[in-house]
């Protein structure tokens, strides 16, 4: 069987292993991804990963803003792949693109499908205190993450998983799975089989305001939310005017005089009040400052409680 000719579809970190993988075991002919957008405080210009490594690799890259655009699609027709791979690629596919390839549009997601559909389900994953998520390779039809599966693979969450420590395990997990399903897919001894509709959840988009912590909600629920959305969107509160985030926490349960969203102080520590024990913010990050511990954070901050 003469190997496929594959275009790889992929934007951040998480798509690096997978597209290295690929790259090595069969012809990758072109990568699409994402634009060169505005980061950091100089909002400088800056490519997205898979850009990088494209560029390293000698690959063939092209960066539409909306895949449909007519030079995208007709670069896509004349790299002629027989597989598309797509890996937290950002953008929708049309049916004209899911049709394209002879062997269709392979994804690599971040959950154990059908829970977690969507754009965040690792951060779903954590938020909801799931003890495991895992890989899903399938293929891939016009619903949002809703196409027939060909391989799943779990992985544990450890209890102090960030949403950036648990993608970059799974990552790797994904890029293995894959190049172990590949074979078996395309000479037809793997064939897809349909999700279950009724145990399906769902991981939406996630925004700025996500990150916003919310005092009436239990500690154990914001210590998970400060993983979940570590490093984006982040969680934060607001204090003295300002924005400051909360980048790591512990929680003390049997703290039940202090009131919802009181500050307070504890083992050195700034503390908050919730609904149900209270939030030990051990490292934070002032606006316009850099991270620092707790217990310097309160050095400074006279007014805290």
């Amino acid at each position: 069987m003469t190997p496929p000719r594959v275009v790889f579809m992929g934007s951040p970190e998480f798509a690096l292993p997978t597209m290295k993988s690929l790259n090595q075991e069969y012809p990758v002919v072109g990568i699409i991804t994402q634009p060169d957008r505005p980061a950091g405080r100089g909002r400088t210009l800056t490519p997205p990963p898979v850009k990088l490594l494209a560029q390293d690799l000698g690959l063939p890259v092209i960066q539409p803003r909306r895949l449909r655009e007519p030079e995208a699609m007709e670069q896509l027709h004349h790299w002629g792949p027989d597989l598309i791979v797509v890996a937290a690629f950002g953008q929708i596919l049309r049916q004209e693109v899911l049709e394209l390839p002879p062997f269709g549009c392979i994804n690599v997601h971040g959950s154990l499908l059908p829970r977690w559909r969507g754009a965040a389900p690792i951060q779903a994953a954590i938020l909801a205190g799931d003890i495991e998520t895992g890989i899903t390779i399938m293929k891939m039809d016009a619903g949002i993450d809703t196409g027939p599966m060909l391989s799943q693979r779990s992985a544990p969450i450890l209890p102090e998983d960030t949403s950036e420590t648990l993608s970059a395990r799974l990552s790797k997990v994904g890029a293995d799975l894959l190049i172990e399903t590949l074979p078996g897919y395309l000479n037809g001894r793997i064939l897809p089989v349909y999700q279950d509709e009724r145990l399906a959840t769902y991981a939406p988009m996630l925004k700025k305001e996500n990150g916003m912590l919310d005092f009436n909600q239990p500690a154990e629920f914001l210590a998970r939310q400060v993983r979940a959305y570590q490093p984006w969107p982040g969680a934060y509160m607001t204090w003295d005017d300002q924005i400051l985030k909360i980048q790591r926490v512990s929680i003390v349960s049997d703290e039940s005089s202090i009131q919802s969203g009181q500050r307070t102080r504890r083992f050195g520590y700034p503390a908050v009040g919730t609904s149900d024990g209270l939030l030990i913010l051990e490292q934070v990050q002032p606006s316009g400052k850099r991270a620092m511990g707790g217990k310097d954070f309160l050095s400074g901050a006279k007014q805290w409680d």
